[in-house]
């Protein structure tokens, strides 16, 4: 519901003539709002780790020891590329990685309740 509220705001607030990369700018804007809103509720609902990206398995399950690499591992992903960039939100607050940290061995522990992004 939050989703189309958005939506709406955005087609009022434009009003007017917009170029094509605003309106798909906004429309990002509004999909990716819509898009937390939902993770929030169903993070709420069952704690584990959402992988945001190119995953046959968006949600895993929390076990206490979670790391970055099982959690991409469980959530088995599915592009051809290795992620450039890995953004960790925790408790409302982003931190991006680079990729190469999680290809160098490093183990990064994740907390229940992370949402982590991959970008391709």
């Amino acid at each position: 519901m939050e989703f189309f509220a958005v939506i709406l705001l955005l087609a009022l607030a434009t009003g007017g003539c917009t170029t094509q990369s605003n309106a798909d700018a906004k429309a990002r804007v509004a999909f990716l709002a819509g898009q937390n809103a939902a993770m929030r509720r169903q993070q709420e609902q069952n704690p584990g780790v959402m992988i945001v990206g190119p995953v046959q398995n968006p949600r895993v399950p929390w076990v206490d020891g979670l790391t970055l690499a099982q959690a991409i591992a469980t959530a088995n992903y599915l592009d051809s590329r290795a992620p450039k960039q890995i953004i960790i939100t925790r408790n409302g607050e982003s931190a991006a990685l680079d990729a190469k940290v999680l290809f160098s061995g490093a183990a990064v522990p994740l907390e229940a309740g992370d949402v982590v992004e991959l970008r391709p």
